[in-house]
């Protein structure tokens, strides 16, 4: 893996999108993540895939990054990767000590710039930073964000921890301390932050996963959140990532809905475990789709 200390803003009218790159490169045999995407599968498609999304050893490359999110009035910060100090089921996960601060501050940001902090969904890998390890605690990062997740997604996670195990100590060091120092806000999946930036619930991967609409000048985009976690699922998006969907069935139908909806609509569409080009447009090819990187 390799981390990204700046990248370049895409804009949206008068929005600017920014990526904050915690971890890139070659990460998950694709059997490991989507366990249909069979050799054949990949040969479909890998014309398309490599050298951007697909080794030449036929491991996926993916992106571990937040987007900063700039309107006229609100600087948003959209999923916070995995943090630094924590333990984690998965090693390669457990105890990192990365520059993500330092990555932030190279894109123009401070912590203190934040004024808004949208978890997607409540998974380990998007609200790592939402805190940080001060003097033995965890206090939020962001002192003078205000944290928005969905109601459907706090409600769950509450209430059935042990659903996914490694997702098990995110809510103790991640999400808890937002809570208890006052900094979080539970909203519906449809909750509109201003005149130009909503949410599109978007439920399956978890029961509360939303989306992030912006809209600017007539221009569009949206932020997928984990809708897809790899381009190889705009093309085949019967493609389960099974041991992470809460509920495939439902991650499916979703998916599919978001394909037909924004296939040919000239709206900005970002992944948010794309690697770079991470940003797109979906275009139908025949019974299906393909993902046109910008």
């Amino acid at each position: 893996m390799t981390e990204t200390i700046r990248e370049g803003a895409l804009s949206v009218g008068d929005i600017s999108i920014s990526r904050v790159v915690e971890m890139e490169g070659p990460m998950m045999r694709p059997k490991d993540l989507l366990p249909g995407a069979t050799p054949e599968v990949l040969d479909r498609h890998r014309g398309w895939l490599e050298p951007n999304y697909l080794s030449p050893q036929a491991i996926l490359i993916m992106s571990i990054q937040s987007f900063v999110v700039k309107t006229e009035g609100k600087t948003i910060l959209v999923d916070t990767c995995v943090g630094n100090d924590k333990q984690r089921e998965n090693p390669s996960w457990s105890n990192l000590n990365l520059p993500y601060l330092d990555t932030l501050r190279a894109a123009g940001f401070e912590p203190e710039d934040i004024d808004i902090v949208f978890c997607s969904h409540m998974h380990v890998d998007h609200v790592g930073w939402n805190t940080k390890l001060e003097n033995g605690r965890w206090v939020p990062t962001f002192p003078n964000a205000q944290y928005l997740f969905t109601q459907e997604e706090w409600d769950f996670w509450k209430s059935k921890p042990s659903v996914q195990t490694f997702n098990h100590s995110c809510m103790d060091d991640s999400v808890l301390p937002v809570v208890e120092a006052g900094q979080a806000e539970f909203v519906d999946g449809d909750h509109s932050i201003d005149d130009h930036a909503w949410l599109e619930f978007a439920p399956g991967h978890t029961p509360g996963h939303a989306a992030l609409r912006l809209a600017s000048e007539g221009n569009e985009a949206v932020l997928a959140g984990d809708i897809m976690h790899h381009p190889i699922q705009v093309a085949e998006p019967g493609l389960r990532a099974e041991y992470l969907d809460v509920d495939p069935d439902e991650a499916e139908v979703t998916r599919q809905s978001f394909l037909n909806k924004y296939s040919e609509s000239g709206k900005l569409v970002l992944g948010s475990h794309f690697a770079k080009p991470f940003g797109g447009y979906i275009q139908a090819d025949g019974e299906s789709f393909r993902f046109l990187p910008t």
